[in-house]
């Protein structure tokens, strides 16, 4: 296990070696002590000290002749691997809107003409914008919206500019660390 370096595999084959039990289980509660000062203090005590013991016999190979204080699970080829989760590869036109959107936008085009549609289309168009913003705020334009809804919905749903409004683009701190400069 790498995270523990070579330090403590040398530790735990010189516990491997000795002869006398009771020195080797003084041994072996060292190690786990310098085990337990290189873990992160994450989550109950009790689930890390059982880790670290565990870690303690895959790393010497089951082989380590001692009392263990807890149970000891067996890592590694024993336990079954996860099913992989399959990925939904889908082709995305622009990237910036993503598949959700993309799927919005044809939801948009079965839609019969109504205030439900046009509350979709608000929330779709606001959210584009928004999409934009986030990906290349000099891109961010509104009539660029409205030919992609256009051309998502090959026409079906248009965006009137002249009567829609946007809702103001809300802008998060830079991920950079700078402070904008005011003009």
């Amino acid at each position: 296990m790498p995270e523990y370096g070579r330090c403590v595999y040398d530790m735990i084959q010189h516990a491997k070696s000795i002869e006398d039990r009771a020195e080797r289980q003084r041994c072996a509660e060292s190690i786990v002590a310098v085990m337990t000062n290189m873990q992160t203090a994450t989550g109950d005590k009790e689930d890390m000290r059982r880790r670290v013991w565990d870690h303690l016999a895959f790393i010497a190979d089951y082989q380590l002749d001692i009392d263990y204080p807890v149970e000891i699970t067996r890592l590694g080829a024993d336990q079954n691997k996860p099913e992989r989760v399959p990925y939904p590869m889908s082709r995305i036109r622009h990237r910036q809107y993503g598949h959700v959107l993309e799927q919005m936008l044809a939801k948009l085009t079965e839609m019969p003409a109504g205030a439900e549609r046009d509350e979709l289309l608000r929330l779709v168009a606001n959210q584009m914008k928004q999409s934009l913003f986030v990906w290349n705020r000099d891109a961010m334009d509104e009539q660029k919206v409205a030919s992609d809804i256009a051309a998502y919905t090959k026409g079906k749903v248009t965006l009137d500019l002249s009567t829609f409004h946007f809702d103001p683009v809300q802008t998060l701190p830079r991920q950079d660390g700078k402070k904008r400069k005011k003009k």
